[in-house]
This record gives C-alpha cells, structure tokens and sequence, in this order.
C-alpha cells in the first residue's frame, strides 16, 4: 500500500534511509515528513520504502530520495513509488519528474531506464562520492 508517510514513520524511514543510501540526508528526511513536501510511503505491515518530492508550482517534479530498505529491494517497492508519483503528478498537472544518481551507479540508472527515464545533463561533483547524473521522465508518456 503506498499512503503518506506522517511523524510517526521517521525512526523507520531513517533506518531505511541509512540502509540504502550512500549520501543520505536526514534533515531532509525530517522536514520533508513534518512539513508541506510530499513523503509517499510503501507500507506492508511497516514502511519499507519512501520517496521525498519537491514541486515546483507549475511543471517539475523532483524525488531528492527514493529508498526502500536492502532487505526488500527487488519487490517492486520502488516501481510501485514511481507509479505512484506519476499518477499523483500527472493529475496535478506536472510535465516531468526528475531524479539525481551517481553517475557511477549501474544500478540506479538502470532502475531508472527500465522505468523511462532519460538523462539530462551530467553535475559535475555533485555528490560528495562523486559526478551526478540528471535524469527526466515526461510524465503522461512512459510507464514508470
């Protein structure tokens, strides 16, 4: 089930954060969970998975963290997140939701492909472990 995550989640959304990212952000995590961001939340008798999304107003949509604990990765939490936002963004109106990877993670960006993802622009630097990579889905056209 994908609901909205609430306070009451930030222990175990930190855990899987701390689990599954290399450059985690936890307080964004917590004012993403506490505030106005959007936090959709995979829960199957627990959270398992979350993605943090910044809009902004009128056509993009960004996902700075998208995680879903080690132990249950490969079951289709994170697909299930994707469709799940770009069912939410499209109906608001939005054109494109973006993502950020390492550029040196064949993982990722093959999640991301196999879900219609294409890349932007290369961010020099951007991670503290290394280069980014941009990447869009135009929403209202490939499946996530």
């Amino acid at each position: 089930m994908i609901r909205p995550g609430e306070p009451a989640d930030l222990p175990r959304l930190r855990e899987i954060q701390r689990q599954a990212l290399a450059e985690p952000w936890p307080e964004l995590l917590a004012a993403a969970v506490d505030g106005p961001l959007s936090v959709p939340v995979v829960d199957v008798d627990s959270p398992v998975g979350y993605a943090v999304v910044v809009a902004d107003g009128e056509s993009v949509a960004y996902v700075p963290e998208l995680a879903v604990d080690p132990a249950r990765q490969r079951e289709g939490h994170g697909t299930r997140l994707l469709a799940a936002l770009r069912e939410r963004l499209t109906a608001a109106g939005y054109d494109q939701l973006r993502v950020t990877v390492l550029a040196d993670d064949d993982g990722a960006r093959a999640f991301y492909a196999d879900r219609g993802f294409d890349r932007l622009d290369r961010l020099d630097g951007h991670f503290e472990r290394g280069d980014g990579l941009l990447l869009a889905l135009a929403l209202g056209t490939s499946e996530a």
